[in-house]
């Protein structure tokens, strides 16, 4: 077998890595939602690499965008992915914090002439 006709292995397409779909079973995945592997649930062992990766990655609590950096994959192709593991239980969505609230200009002053007076 020549050189140019041995297998190599090079990079998968993403529509392979999702089966051919090109959008999630949810529409409600940014990439800053937080995700983390559900402890109580065993993977089936037809579960594709890209899957296990995915829910070993979220074993502590990672965005979306923080799992396509550490798996190497477009974002797009995590939210599919992740949609999937959603849908069966092994990942769960994890709120987002709170909005910082910012206080009102008036405590802002009264705490800065506070510490002035310190």
């Amino acid at each position: 077998m020549s050189h140019s006709e041995e297998y190599q292995d090079g990079p998968v397409r993403p529509y392979v890595i999702t089966g051919g779909r090109a959008h999630p079973s949810r529409n409600t995945l940014r990439p800053e939602t937080l995700l983390v592997a559900n402890p109580d649930s065993l993977l089936p062992v037809s579960t594709s690499r890209e899957k296990r990766s995915l829910v070993n990655v979220c074993r502590g609590v990672l965005s979306v965008a923080e799992a396509a950096a550490h798996l190497r994959l477009p974002v797009s192709v995590v939210v599919v992915l992740a949609s999937d593991l959603i849908d069966t239980g092994h990942l769960v969505v994890r709120s987002s914090p709170q909005r910082l609230v910012i206080p009102e200009i008036d405590l802002l002053e009264k705490v800065l002439n506070g510490l002035r007076k310190l």
